[in-house]
């Protein structure tokens, strides 16, 4: 693009530097979210609660099975 074109979309660099910023935000939060470090924390808290008795075998295996859909998405990502 030529410096025509730059002066043209000057007005509207506020908002394309906050898109970029959310942008960035959102991959840098699926990225957590798919760590699979992070996953197997959560499965040995999840664990954890079962024995302690806080949570019933079914709602155990409810959460089981989101966390280990969310690890396998996330090696499919990699």
């Amino acid at each position: 693009m030529g410096l025509l074109g730059e002066l043209l979309l000057l007005p509207a660099a506020p908002l394309r530097g906050t898109a970029w910023v959310l942008r960035q935000v959102a991959a840098e939060a699926e990225r957590q979210y798919y760590d699979p470090a992070v996953v197997h924390r959560e499965l040995g808290a999840l664990a954890a609660r079962l024995e302690a008795g806080e949570i019933d075998e079914a709602e155990f295996d409810r959460r089981e099975d989101e966390l280990l859909a969310r690890l396998e998405k996330g090696g499919r990502q990699l």
